[in-house]
């Protein structure tokens, strides 16, 4: 009787402590304000982590952990997506990427009319698919994680090249062929950069045959629109155009209507979004939170001129009757846009940046005792280049008016950049962009609530995306979070200083790595190739029809 009760006992005793035992996990994040990037109100909890994913999310629970991250004050949330980058090859020179993860962004997304990939001839050694480029990056060693759409121009120039021409039934075909490829490769869709030559040579039959293939495997149209002024209306008419015959969700990239006179065009372009999704069409937008753009001179110089690639182009603005007409051209589009407003960033030579870096064209002008046109003309010859600008050309009213809709979410349009030592210019968005929605413009103006700030950072990229194990803080989801202090988050670049880390992100993980402790960097590399929806699906688009 006495060792029947002693095992009894035994039993007893064991479960009980089994149901009492603290779980352990490898880091736990605690005392924080949970935001979990649905927009849902906030929460004190705690968050456990093991290995690349979240194992608990919820109210306030005990673990034993090898990390322990105390969040006293601060909020936590998913980290950020960045709808438009262009950091894949910053990344390949600086896998840190500290402008972006000092700002919370922890996905990288590439792809606006180039893509990483595919690259050379198709049977030749030199040739490198989608996957691989994108590989070749993670092996490479990064800190956040990276994806891309394919990009239709790059699609375009493997099969076409640079002729300024309607492309042959067999050549769509070749194309629709590299996009199945791609998307089986991870591909999250088609980008489009339509202002730019050879990209607008693409007329919109041949973008709707390339976005089916691309809906049939899952993914989304997203495109720098034909047109952002005055025929702005048109280009998103085009837009819709293609999600609806191509059944395919759209995204705008960086959502704007540029040049003063054309500001008004905004409040229809909204409306014309918001009735497309009305009927069902997947219709959203992404911005940059400031009222310059950033291109080259291209953005003034009519596409035409272009035609062959960049050394036809050089060679043809040096020619009498080409020159003219190009002359005549930029000096319309310099109606719209003042040379005062057209910032000169980048060069490709340091003679010419020792000269012009930071001067604007109306002054370059009028060192050069020449016309703003003539100037243009002159200084892309000397540079060899196309030079990159900053345009002032956007209301600071009509950037509130974007943040402020709920299928809106965010990018830099810029690459990410992690030593300032260098020397470079750029524009302030590639340091700012992200942060200011939640300093500037959720804490300091009370624009929109902080959970839905966070909800436009994470949770609607990742949805729109396609993306089903990242953008929230869920259990089984992939641990990429930020914790940061919402009383401090601050963007420091400015116009005139451009190259300033922000301020107030304290922890960044990355699949379950911390690569931003007490805001800085730990040398760790644990970013992953995000791949889209229709990767290793192998079904035949052929059967489609």
């Amino acid at each position: 009787m006495k060792r029947i009760s002693y095992y009894l006992f035994a039993i007893f005793f064991l479960l009980y402590s089994c149901k009492n035992e603290i779980p352990t996990c490898d880091i736990i994040i605690e005392n924080g304000t949970i935001y979990d990037g649905s927009g849902e109100k906030p929460y004190k909890g705690t968050i456990a982590i093991e290995g690349e994913y979240i194992t608990y999310v919820g109210p306030v629970k005990k673990y034993n952990a090898k990390k322990i991250i105390d969040a006293t004050n601060r909020a936590v949330a998913p980290g950020f997506i960045n709808m438009l980058s262009w950091g894949y090859n910053s990344l390949l020179d600086d896998g840190r990427s500290l402008s972006d993860l000092k700002q919370g962004v922890t996905l990288e997304v590439f792809g606006e009319g180039n893509s990483p990939g595919p690259r050379g001839k198709k049977d030749s050694p030199d040739y490198i698919s989608f996957g691989d480029a994108m590989k070749k990056l993670e092996s490479n060693g990064v800190s956040t994680n990276i994806a891309s759409f394919l990009g239709a121009t790059t699609v375009r120039i493997q099969e076409v090249g640079y002729a300024n021409r309607k492309a042959s039934i067999d050549e769509i075909n070749k194309m629709r062929l590299l996009v199945q490829e791609s998307m089986i490769e991870g591909a999250m869709g088609i980008g489009s950069s339509l202002i730019y030559a050879p990209a607008d040579y693409a007329d919109t039959d041949e973008l709707i045959a390339l976005s089916e293939v691309a809906g049939y495997y899952g993914g989304m149209y997203i495109s720098h629109m034909r047109n952002e002024d005055s025929k702005v209306i048109e280009a998103l008419d085009e837009l819709i155009t293609i999600s609806e015959k191509a059944k395919i969700p759209a995204e705008i990239y960086h959502l704007k209507a540029s040049r003063k006179n054309n500001w008004h065009l905004l409040d229809e372009i909204i409306d014309k979004v918001e009735k497309a999704r009305a009927r069902g069409l997947k219709i959203t937008a992404d911005i940059y939170t400031y009222n310059a753009s950033s291109t080259g001179l291209t953005g003034v110089i009519p596409t035409w001129v272009q035609e062959g690639g960049h050394r036809a182009w050089i060679n043809r603005m040096q020619q009498p009757i080409p020159r003219k007409k190009v002359l005549e051209d930029i000096r319309k589009e310099l109606k719209q846009q003042d040379p005062k407003g057209i910032l000169m960033v980048g060069f490709n030579k340091s003679s010419m940046a020792k000269k012009y870096l930071g001067k604007t064209i109306d002054e370059a002008a009028k060192m050069r005792n020449q016309s703003p046109e003539e100037t243009i003309v002159d200084l892309i010859i000397e540079d060899d280049s196309r030079i990159q600008c900053i345009y002032f050309s956007m209301s600071e009213e009509n950037i509130k008016k974007k943040i402020s809709l709920p299928w809106v979410s965010f990018c830099s349009d810029a690459g990410s950049y992690s030593n300032p030592s260098k020397g470079f210019r750029t524009h302030p968005r590639a340091f700012g962009s992200f942060i200011r929605v939640l300093g500037k413009y959720s804490r300091d103006e009370n624009l929109l609530s902080l959970e839905e700030a966070i909800r436009k950072l994470s949770g609607l990229p990742a949805s729109n995306l396609g993306i089903i194990d990242r953008g929230l803080l869920k259990e089984k989801f992939f641990a990429d979070i930020v914790v940061f202090d919402p009383n401090t988050v601050q963007d420091k670049a400015t116009f005139d200083k451009p190259i300033q880390f922000a301020e107030g992100i304290e922890h960044v993980i990355v699949n379950g790595q911390a690569v931003i402790e007490d805001g800085e960097h730990t040398n760790l590399y644990p970013g992953k190739f995000v791949t889209g929806p229709g990767y290793k699906k192998a079904k035949n688009f052929d059967n489609y029809h």
